[in-house]
């Protein structure tokens, strides 16, 4: 419900990465398209948006495979964003992947506010933060049955604790 309530909204591939990739909000707020590769269908995350630019842990810094609704998002997400390049005429090239209709970076605010929209549509209510998409795809993966292991490398934790304690 939550990927079709997206559907028209400019956060769409947001919500599909983070749903399919476990990627933390402010790695996905400070994503550029240079470390996008449609064509190997990975994304490479060697930053997030906080004070230092900088992952939240060396861990964190990784580079994961794209499930092919992710790489197929990204694209028509790449074009419409080439779209909103045109619109704006004074587009401000920051080279991100989730950016505003004038390309300037999103803050949590942004995308909270967009998001609510998101849960709101879908039935869930506001009270979802677009973290809770990254606790999503951890209890996928384990529902799923996938080690806890390798649950953590996916998602940049230093060790299991974390990912045990808090997202499972």
């Amino acid at each position: 419900m939550l990927l079709r309530a997206s559907r028209d909204s400019r956060l769409h591939a947001y919500v599909v990465l983070s749903v399919m990739t476990g990627l933390r909000t402010e790695e996905l707020r400070a994503l550029q398209w240079n470390e996008v590769d449609l064509d190997a269908g990975t994304v490479a995350v060697y930053r997030a948006a906080r004070v230092t630019g900088d992952t939240k842990t060396q861990k964190s810094r990784r580079v994961l495979g794209l499930p092919q609704l992710a790489v197929q998002t990204l694209r028509k997400h790449h074009k419409l964003q080439a779209a909103d390049r045109l619109k704006a005429g004074a587009w401000q090239d920051h080279g991100l992947v989730f950016a505003s209709s004038i390309g300037t970076p999103l803050d949590r605010h942004n995308v909270l506010r967009e998001f609510r929209k998101i849960t709101e549509a879908a039935g869930l209510g506001t009270d979802w933060v677009p973290r809770e998409l990254r606790h999503t795809f951890v209890s996928l993966l384990s529902s799923d049955g996938m080690p806890l292991e390798d649950t953590a490398d996916l998602v940049g934790h230093k060790g299991t604790l974390t990912t045990e304690a808090v997202y499972r």
